[in-house]
């Protein structure tokens, strides 16, 4: 069997272009936009550059479909030339790259408009098994890729298990019954890192401070395998076996967020890094409220994000919350 090594990061690239905007208009009235900018967006370049960030030694694969457009063109470019491989990045003639048209309220919360694209096809045949070998799969976002949720999540998930892969997934926060299209994937599931209000419709209870561990055990009766790693704006909790860890989150100065986009992707991808090198559960929460806590600081998803020593320096004198 192949020596494995290094995370690869399967399913969503998009484009994010991010429109700032004073307020957020009722139906039929109009807003001005005062600025303008481009960052890539989804699943693959979100965690795959945060990982790479963080820890620039590891090998980051990028596993998608674009559009042959300059959109595509923008995507591949930002993800190379932060380091993460994207030759295995398939490339749709005649399609358009996914992208998403996202509504920003300074300091607050952001609206999202998107087109499903050429991530919407990517599938089980898109996978280049053979010819990489990632030591931990990450296929995300389910709930947006129409191929993945119907069926070629399934098929992805259990060729990377029958190959020795330690697989993860992630989701979208979707206010619906879809959830269910997710369940069969559980089995063949390692480490699924969500947060609350996915994990409540993953197991069909409503999230409470109260009954979050519950939640996790209900996950783990559905089939995930090894660790069930769930945060929430004030703690992280991981419930791995009979182990049950939880970690309070950061006290944050006013006005330290700068935007809420790829505060969840960055806690994925410290999560991701704490179990590619093996460390406790305690050390994963605690490192990836810290990175969540990089990459509020930042308006886009990515920017926020640094080295693993940095961002323990960031947070080395920030209190954290009461339980």
């Amino acid at each position: 069997m192949a020596n494995k090594q290094g995370i690869a990061i399967a399913g969503s690239i998009l484009v994010d272009e991010i429109n700032e905007i004073a307020a957020y208009p009722s139906c039929g009235e109009l807003t001005q936009i005062r600025k303008v900018e481009r960052s890539t967006g989804g699943c693959v370049p979100n965690v795959a550059m945060d990982l790479k960030k963080l820890c620039p030694e590891l090998a980051v694969t990028a596993l998608g479909k674009i559009g042959d457009d300059e959109m595509g063109e923008y995507a591949q470019t930002v993800m190379a030339d932060a380091g993460v491989d994207v030759a295995s990045v398939v490339v749709q003639a005649g399609e358009k790259t996914s992208f998403t048209q996202v509504m920003s309220i300074d300091g607050g919360q952001r609206t999202f408009f998107t087109y499903a694209g050429a991530s919407a096809k990517f599938g089980i045949d898109d996978m280049p098994f053979d010819a990489v070998q990632p030591r931990i799969l990450l296929l995300g976002y389910f709930l947006l890729l129409d191929k993945v949720d119907n069926g070629d999540g399934l098929k992805i998930l259990k060729e990377a298990s029958a190959r020795g892969i330690k697989t993860s997934i992630d989701l979208v926060s979707e206010n619906s019954d879809r959830y269910a299209l997710v369940l069969p994937c559980l089995p063949y599931t390692d480490y699924l890192i969500v947060n609350e209000f996915e994990a409540g419709k993953l197991a069909g209870m409503e999230p409470t401070a109260d009954n979050l561990v519950d939640v996790a055990r209900r996950l783990q009766q559905l089939g995930v395998r090894e660790k069930v790693i769930i945060h929430q704006p004030h703690s992280a909790l991981c419930v791995s076996g009979d182990e049950v860890t939880v970690v309070p989150s950061y006290q944050l100065p006013d006005g330290y967020i700068k935007g809420t986009t790829g505060a969840g992707d960055a806690f994925c991808a410290a999560a991701l890094l704490g179990l590619y090198e093996g460390w406790s559960d305690r050390e994963i929460l605690e490192f990836s409220s810290a990175a969540a806590v990089a990459a509020l600081g930042s308006a886009d998803a990515t920017s926020g994000l640094k080295t693993v020593a940095e961002v323990r320096a960031l947070c080395s004198g920030l209190a954290r919350q009461e339980l």
